[in-house]
């Protein structure tokens, strides 16, 4: 006879119709690829808190600690230091003895001082010049793309490594959506210079090797209070209009929660975050 626990099915990244989190399952799922991605909620997780990490601190995960494997005495630069990735990818880094360094919007800057970070606000460029007069980033985490890049490769030591993740400068600017393909071209040709620099372009899917046992310890981080995911707010889905536009205005720092609507609308269990791509987390 099969046990009842509490599940997260994960079924399709990016498509909410293939997204749902299961409260109670009595027996396994007849259909293997449904099978394959559930995971299994500790008894004692934050709920709200597990639904965060599953893709904001997993993609974290996947950056600081199993791709640039930061060290401690490491300089860590972080675009976007105070969004949800970048929030997580904070804490990782600091949780290795990285000293981290990062820019953020102006209202946020007081918050992420608060928590040991130095930030500085993006536009204008001052971190640019700081980061060159400490010998440079060891490793740089830049989800905005595109010139960006460039000018984050241009702050790493003589051995940093640069991570790209995102094309998201415009959501930054204002300026029109532009694809990220030649850029991408550009960010990974870098490596050809053979000048011990190296850049790579990370992504992150269900199907990722370590996907589900990163996923798993940091559950348990979460349960054991080693870590603590920032809710920033929660919508009804009926304002998942508003979420998506004030993705990047909100002040305050992590992850923005959407209740979904039906027959378990209002339960705290079941919660999904929007990013400004229009993935669920």
């Amino acid at each position: 006879m099969s046990t009842p626990s509490r599940k997260v099915v994960i079924t399709a990244l990016g498509d909410v119709s293939n997204l749902s989190i299961v409260k109670t399952t009595i027996s396994d799922p007849s259909k293997d690829h449904v099978q394959k991605y559930l995971i299994p909620v500790p008894e004692g997780t934050d709920l709200q808190q597990a639904t965060a990490l599953i893709a904001d601190w997993s993609t974290a995960y996947g950056l600081a600690i199993n791709t640039a494997k930061v060290s401690s005495g490491q300089k860590v630069f972080v675009h976007g230091v105070s969004g949800a990735v970048g929030y997580a990818t904070m804490i990782l880094c600091q949780r290795q003895g990285a000293q981290v360094y990062g820019t953020c919007s102006e209202k946020n800057l007081a918050a992420i001082d608060k928590l040991g970070a130095i930030p500085f606000t993006y536009t204008n460029k001052d971190w640019m010049q700081t980061m060159r007069s400490l010998g440079g980033a060891d490793v740089v985490f830049d989800p905005l793309g595109f010139e960006s890049w460039d000018e984050s490769y241009a702050i790493l030591s003589p051995s940093g490594y640069l991570l790209g993740y995102g094309g998201n400068l415009a959501t930054l600017t204002g300026q029109a959506e532009r694809s990220v393909l030649w850029p991408t071209i550009k960010l990974l040709a870098k490596n050809l210079y053979f000048c011990g620099k190296k850049t790579t372009f990370f992504y992150i899917t269900r199907d990722s090797k370590s996907f589900r046992s990163d996923l798993m310890k940091m559950f348990e981080m979460q349960r054991k209070g080693e870590i603590t995911v920032p809710i920033k707010v929660v919508f009804d889905m009926e304002d998942i209009k508003t979420a998506h536009e004030s993705w990047s205005k909100a002040s305050g720092l992590g992850s923005f929660l959407v209740k979904t609507t039906g027959p378990w609308a209002g339960d705290p269990l079941f919660r999904l975050a929007p990013n400004r791509a229009g993935t669920w987390n």
